[in-house]
């Protein structure tokens, strides 16, 4: 039995404030006052190639260093810092010999594909190979890929696929090795028991030797290589975009991932200290936005890179089958353009983590200079320069420190990218880029940080501080609020930004909770629905924003996967939102005044509505026929909310779509019923008030005329 939301939450603060809040709540519509339309835009993901966020929650492939970069031995292993096709905490899946190391040698002189292959030396009677284990396979699933190699004429060698400890636990299909060329053999099998444990050996008997170029697994109901359960569960959400870029980007060869996936050369990415196979590189990135209807968008190498290699690569995307590089791309099967229209020109660059960074002055010249290499090939590209605001938390030490609450002495300073751009690449960009990322928890105290000026082991000046439910929720929302206020101020300062029409594009967001997906619950999803309300209030220049990551949407196994609460938040609001058109309210209890002086992660006034402690957001649908009302209730009691829409008159019942449980912990997990529900109903008139449950995320729909008397 679910115990009420209310017993669960009795061990939190009550809400810190000492206004007095109304016993009834109220506001007031004004559909006369308009913003701009919601963009689809503002429901985008980020990826890139770090930790699983591609390779093994949405890519099918069940083989790691299917190319061969590390050497086979039993003697050595792959660090989990080097985990091919992974990051850090990624459990690396690796080759070892069978027969003893001495049958398994690295070929480097003629290696089908990047710097060796291996070469297994033969024996009539005994079997000498190669075996990689570790990952999953679910009974009666069929699983199909193939092999490259090449071998002495009396060859025998077989590909075997292992389930379980017993003879017959396995499926063995013989293949013609005998050959002197390297040749592609497909190969195809069905498990008959699930295992967490499976294998795959390729082994051979005979006199001579065998090579292997490269060999790849997947379940056979892969979509282009993609995982058929991640891509249909991603598929429930309306996310307008999805974002290819980041660090890894900054050490990328854009030519290295295009073409026959087999001859790509594996390599180092610097970025993140793993391994890249280059399996999952452009084309198949335009696979995946095409799965699941999203516009794509790219960031191109300003890091180690060059004009020349961004140009060529707009043109491999967006060039006539007539220039040389979509020519390139015809002949990898892709005749058609990909019309990719966002561009995003570096990563980060003033990150000392990023490759290739360099200071201020020289960037602009760089941002330039690709801008123009990269519009000569197509005209029609949205070019996102790589901003940084002033009030960042990137922004660490003295400078910080001395600058909290008053930035304006960094004006123009090296410190200030997004007023470098404004000032030194004016034309040369539609849009700028800020990345942030929040945790609750803590906060930046001025003094603490004043003590830790020079300390380079922790200059932030962070302190942990405790939180009410509704300030938690509301930290990442304030983080919003504080770039917008922050962009207001780059328009004082630049006022052509707005009749230009200059948008902010939040590349990269997240509210970080730690421990995994431990976090990923109820809780999490109402600090998002306060997130899209704050970005719904800045539709004039908040277009675009990317959640990290695409695939943080799921909770996923080895074998299956399921929307998780984020993704439901997103799938409510992506529903319900584009297009629309944000109204103007006002309200009976405004936001409390902030606890802690403006600067650093404080904004000068609260993110929030007038209704406080709910947040609200009303918009129009585009034929101003409903209303649509987004509620986020971050408290442990129900509110009673009063809604009037002067000049206009609800003229039916409504409808309402809540994500509510039990408990603020509840979360949707693979192989459990779902704990988070994300529920339709129908909803009476608001003329009556709105009984907002806590703990909740509503969005209201009511059908709206006007009034003869208006």
């Amino acid at each position: 039995m679910r115990l009420p939301i209310l017993a669960i939450c009795l061990s939190m603060s009550a809400v810190a404030t000492s206004q007095q809040i109304p016993s009834r709540l109220a506001m007031t519509v004004d559909t006369t006052q308009t913003a701009p339309p919601v963009s689809k835009y503002q429901y985008g993901m980020f990826t890139e190639h770090i930790r699983n966020s591609l390779s093994r929650s949405l890519w099918a492939e069940l083989i790691d260093d299917r190319k061969f970069y590390y050497p086979i031995t039993s003697k050595e292993s792959v660090s989990a810092t080097t985990a091919p096709g992974g990051f850090r905490d990624a459990t690396p899946r690796i080759w070892r010999p069978i027969g003893g190391d001495d049958v398994v040698s690295m070929d480097t002189t003629k290696p089908f594909v990047g710097d060796q292959s291996p070469r297994i030396t033969l024996d009539p009677s005994t079997p000498h190979g190669i075996r990689q284990s570790g990952f999953a396979l679910v009974k009666g699933k069929k699983y199909t890929g193939r092999i490259v190699i090449n071998g002495t004429p009396r060859a025998q060698v077989k590909v075997t696929l292992v389930w379980g400890a017993g003879e017959s636990d396995r499926q063995t299909v013989p293949i013609n090795a005998g050959l002197s060329t390297y040749h592609t053999i497909p190969i195809n099998f069905t498990a008959q028991a699930a295992s967490s444990t499976g294998a795959l050996e390729i082994t051979g008997t005979g006199k001579g030797d065998f090579h292997i170029g490269t060999v790849s697994l997947m379940p056979s109901d892969n979509l282009s290589g993609f995982r058929s359960d991640s891509i249909a569960a991603l598929r429930q959400v309306n996310m307008g975009f999805w974002r290819y870029g980041g660090n890894y980007t900054s050490n990328l060869i854009w030519y290295h991932v295009v073409g026959d996936p087999d001859k790509r050369p594996p390599e180092m990415d610097h970025a993140w200290n793993a391994m890249q196979p280059n399996d999952l590189g452009l084309d198949e990135f335009m696979t995946l936005c095409k799965l699941l209807n999203v516009d794509p968008y790219i960031s191109v190498n300003a890091g180690f890179g060059d004009s020349h290699s961004a140009a060529e690569e707009v043109e491999y995307m967006n060039g006539a089958i007539s220039t040389p590089m979509g020519a390139k791309r015809a002949r990898n099967g892709h005749p058609q353009p990909y019309h990719v229209k966002f561009w995003n020109i570096g990563n980060e660059p003033w990150g000392p983590w990023q490759l290739g960074r360099t200071d201020t002055n020289y960037y602009m010249l760089k941002h330039n200079e690709f801008a123009k290499a990269m519009r000569e090939v197509d005209p029609s590209i949205i070019l996102i320069a790589s901003g940084r605001m002033l009030q960042d938390d990137t922004l660490r030490g003295e400078l910080r420190t001395k600058n909290a609450g008053n930035i304006k002495p960094l004006f123009g300073t090296e410190a200030d990218w997004t007023g470098s751009f404004l000032a030194r690449s004016w034309g040369n960009f539609d849009g700028i880029a800020e990345h942030w990322y929040a945790q609750g928890g803590h906060h930046f105290d001025v003094e603490v940080a004043k003590k830790l000026v020079g300390d380079t082991s922790n200059d932030q000046g962070y302190v942990k501080v405790d939180q009410t439910l509704q300030e938690w929720a509301r930290y990442p929302a304030n983080i919003v609020h504080m770039k917008a206020e922050e962009w207001q101020g780059y328009q004082q300062r630049f006022p052509v930004m707005v009749t230009k029409n200059i948008f902010l594009s939040f590349d990269e967001y997240s509210y970080q909770i730690g421990g995994g997906t431990r976090g990923v619950n109820l809780k999490l999803a109402l600090a998002y629905g306060m997130v899209f309300n704050e970005m719904m209030r800045h539709t004039d220049f908040v277009t675009m924003a990317a959640h990290t990551t695409g695939s943080a949407l799921i909770d996923y196994t080895s074998t299956a996967a399921t929307l998780n609460t984020t993704g439901l938040v997103f799938k409510l609001y992506g529903d319900h939102f584009p297009g629309s058109i944000p109204v103007a309210i006002t309200g009976n209890s405004p936001q409390p005044a902030p606890k802690y002086p403006p600067g650093a992660d404080q904004p000068i006034t609260n993110s929030g509505s007038p209704t406080y402690p709910l947040d609200v957001v009303a918009t129009l649908t585009p034929d101003g026929k409903f209303l649509n009302l987004a509620v986020v209730n971050a408290t442990d009691s129900a509110q009673m909310l009063d809604v009037a829409v002067p000049g206009m008159r609800v003229t039916g019942s409504g409808k309402q779509w809540q994500m509510a449980a039990g408990s603020l912990d509840a979360a949707n997990r693979v192989g459990q019923e779902p704990q988070v529900q994300l529920r339709e109903t129908t909803k009476e008139a608001p003329s009556h008030g709105i009984d907002v449950a806590a703990g909740t995320i509503t969005v209201y729909q009511f059908p709206v005329v006007k009034s003869e008397s208006r």
